[in-house]
């Protein structure tokens, strides 16, 4: 397993009061399929304040394991009720950067990438 996750990020926008039935389905699949997948690594769900945005970033193994989860047939399932609730949009990536508050520490003369 590398520690180099593939990222994949879904964007969704629920129907009008749909949101709260987005993420029960999100949730149910997670524990019902999503946990069973090989390359599975992690999960979170991501509810916008608006009562429509919902976003999902998962951390993958390999873009292959993304592409097998896609096509497992619970998945296809799942997301032919996700259609009739939301719209969707994916990306897939690596992390380029990552910043933490503890990690933090103020520019110095030395570390100003920009002169």
């Amino acid at each position: 397993m590398s520690d180099q996750s593939v990222i994949l990020v879904d964007l969704l926008r629920a129907h009008a009061g749909k949101q709260e039935e987005v993420l029960e389905l999100l949730k149910l699949n997670t524990e019902s399929v999503i946990r069973t997948l090989p390359g599975w690594k992690t999960i979170r769900l991501i509810a916008s304040g608006d009562g429509r945005g919902v976003a999902v970033y998962s951390e993958w193994e390999t873009p292959a394991a993304i592409e097998a989860m896609r096509a497992d047939a619970r998945m296809k399932a799942c997301f032919q009720k996700i259609a009739a609730l939301a719209s969707l949009e994916s990306l897939m990536g690596s992390r380029t950067s990552r910043e933490a508050r503890r990690a933090w520490k103020p520019m110095t003369e030395e570390r100003q990438p920009w002169q």
